[in-house]
């Protein structure tokens, strides 16, 4: 830390400062709406910053200038403090990310190689924390913007294309409802067919819950049990353990099938200290929380498995998911149509409707990607207005 101190360091100190003590208010307001090791995560962040405030703070004051008024944060972290606190979203941790990668400390003088690495693990902690947020959406998230975008640019191209080959208003507007009900329905159906496909696969590879019932009849010195072990991932040695162990509970009872018993223990005994164990789910799986039957990859904190079915969802919410979520973007370009817009006018209108759209989506995509938003957004809106310009252009040849 070297190097006199002008005016313009005094002023640059002065907005660090500022910014310092936002960044902490935005790790407390989060805090605030989270529990356990995350708010214990974002609380030492909010103490980290406020070290930082503390080393501007005695610069300012071995300077003259600790009485000096500290101006408010920069605009953006003003405004991201203002998100946390009334929000409290991944949003704002994707937002929080960026700022910290933006952190000037690295070619600072007046900061320590300290500050500068934290500013830089700052950033990595609050990618894993985002990245918690950004799991628990991801599918919901991705079906959105997929049927949103799908919804926004094929109806557009549909109502462009028509429109420059001349058609009346009456068959532009109808031509672009019939495109929204013809997608969304279309939407619907393929994501219920894709769900319900993935459902039934994932049956198929589930263990029969019946094959554990003629356990009892292998023989114990040759059976075909450690084969399924074995099909199911483990070695050949842990596959014969795992399959003498099971059989351990089912031994032979010997006077039982005089007395017209099952001639075995385990089903409903707890004889001989053998209870269910081994017997009521001999082959790891039937409860469907070891998908590979050898319970190797079951969580080590006990924490339960999610049901693979509960995961993918259900046939019909991700149809109708999708359909709404397509129909919501194909409505945008009919909307100027509806209300009375008519020819090239409404054709303008339109495309300007679905591009701030198109910009808005982009920039949501940006914002949780930790990517910049405006490139995101002009990306999207780049490929959207390309693959309608394509249509345009082939509905003015035909209408020449």
């Amino acid at each position: 830390m070297t190097g006199a101190a002008g005016p313009d360091a005094i002023d640059r100190w002065r907005r660090y400062l500022a910014d310092e003590h936002a960044e902490a208010d935005v790790y407390r307001y989060l805090a605030a709406r989270r529990s356990g090791e995350e708010r214990e995560i974002l609380l030492a962040l909010a103490e980290a910053e406020g070290r930082h405030a503390a080393h501007w703070r005695e610069l300012l004051a071995a300077h003259g200038a600790k009485d000096a008024a500290i101006p408010r944060g920069s605009l953006r972290t003003s405004g991201l403090a203002f998100l946390a606190r009334h929000f409290g979203s991944v949003f704002v941790l994707a937002l929080a990310q960026r700022a910290e990668a933006r952190s000037p400390y690295a070619t600072d003088e007046h900061a320590t190689d300290t500050m500068a690495a934290d500013e830089r693990i700052h950033g990595e902690v609050v990618r894993g924390l985002a990245a918690r947020g950004r799991s628990r959406l991801s599918g919901s998230f991705r079906a959105a913007v997929f049927g949103a975008n799908d919804g926004l640019v094929s109806n557009l191209a549909l109502i462009l294309g028509v429109g420059a080959a001349g058609a009346p208003t009456k068959v532009v507007l109808l031509t672009g409802l019939a495109g929204l009900l013809a997608g969304a329905l279309s939407m619907g159906a393929g994501e219920y067919v894709s769900v319900r496909s993935q459902r039934e696969l994932l049956q198929a590879t589930e263990p029969d819950p019946h094959a554990r019932h003629v356990l009892p009849h292998l023989d114990v010195d040759a059976n075909e049990l450690a084969l399924v072990y074995r099909a199911r991932g483990m070695s050949a040695a842990a596959a014969d353990e795992r399959a003498r162990q099971v059989l351990a509970g089912l031994r032979p009872w010997a006077d039982d099938t005089a007395s017209g018993g099952t001639g075995f223990v385990g089903a409903d005994s707890d004889s001989a200290g053998t209870g269910n164990a081994g017997f009521g789910d001999p082959i790891e799986v039937p409860g469907s929380n070891d998908p590979t039957g050898t319970a190797a990859d079951a969580p080590a904190d006990g924490a339960p498995v999610l049901d693979r079915h509960e995961t993918i969802g259900t046939a019909w919410r991700a149809a109708i998911s999708s359909f709404c979520f397509f129909a919501s973007g194909a409505v945008v370009p009919v909307l100027p149509y509806l209300l009375g817009a008519v020819g090239f006018w409404g054709q303008i209108i339109a495309a300007a409707l679905v591009g701030v759209a198109l910009l808005a989506t982009g920039a949501v995509v940006g914002l949780l990607s930790g990517g910049p938003p405006l490139r995101r957004a002009l990306r999207q809106l780049a490929i959207g207005y390309g693959a309608a310009a394509v249509t345009y252009l082939l509905g003015l040849a035909f209408g020449a």
